[in-house]
């Protein structure tokens, strides 16, 4: 069957369901990648030519079958509308994105190893996905990796980049670990950066920085 013939029998995001219905083995999975989230909400505000899926069905026709999807921990993608024709998606189905595959697809690694380094690999390279960030905070020393290894497609190849933050100039950010609170609790986070190394701050970091900012002044910040 050609191309043009099989996109006649492609079934809509309707059809489709948004995940593959496995659970999380640990909270990061779902809490990194809503931090990432939380802050381009902040960062991109006035854009609405992104989207950014946690734990989302990725349809395409680069796989084994249309209807089985990759379902990577965090995606961005770049060019499409924020809300799908105004409307939250169920699942992100690439014939109806205009073909706009994701720029970056993250996935970290959990005690129950995923193939994140092997089977993934291959399907993002397939899928043409630009960056592939692997994050593995817990187990790089068993599966012999490192912590943070981000890859780029270059000559439909993944070819593993060094320096961290590393800036994406496609995305213009810079994406890196760094040590910071969620919840209240203090842990390694993941998180965006400027051309210059510098952090994007949340708006609860920026208000605290400012009020001890004020305070060095001899301004009391629950005053004003």
């Amino acid at each position: 069957m050609v191309q043009s013939d099989l996109r006649t029998y492609l079934p809509p995001s309707t059809e489709l369901p948004d995940s593959d219905d496995i659970p999380v083995d640990n909270e990061d999975q779902n809490l990194i990648p809503n931090v990432l989230l939380f802050l381009l909400n902040f960062i991109w505000a006035k854009r609405q030519d992104w989207y950014f899926g946690i734990d989302m069905g990725i349809y395409h026709t680069t796989g084994v079958h249309p209807r089985v999807p990759v379902v990577p921990d965090g995606f961005l993608s770049l060019n499409v509308e924020r809300r799908k024709d105004g409307q939250s998606r169920r699942s992100y189905v690439t014939w109806e994105e205009n073909d706009i595959v994701p720029t970056l697809a993250l996935e970290i690694v959990s005690w129950t190893p995923g193939g994140e380094y092997t089977e993934k690999l291959e399907t993002y390279r397939k899928l043409g996905v630009l960056y592939y960030l692997i994050y593995n905070p817990n187990h790089w020393q068993r599966d012999g990796h490192q912590p943070f290894e981000l890859y780029k497609l270059i000559d439909n190849t993944y070819q593993l980049q060094l320096g961290e933050p590393f800036w994406m100039p496609e995305v213009n950010l810079a994406i890196g670990r760094y040590q910071g609170a969620a919840g209240g609790i203090q842990q390694e986070l993941l998180g965006w950066f400027d051309a210059q190394g510098k952090r994007y701050l949340t708006p609860e970091e920026k208000a605290e920085r400012l009020a001890v900012r004020l305070r060095e002044l001899g301004e009391d910040p629950d005053l004003l």
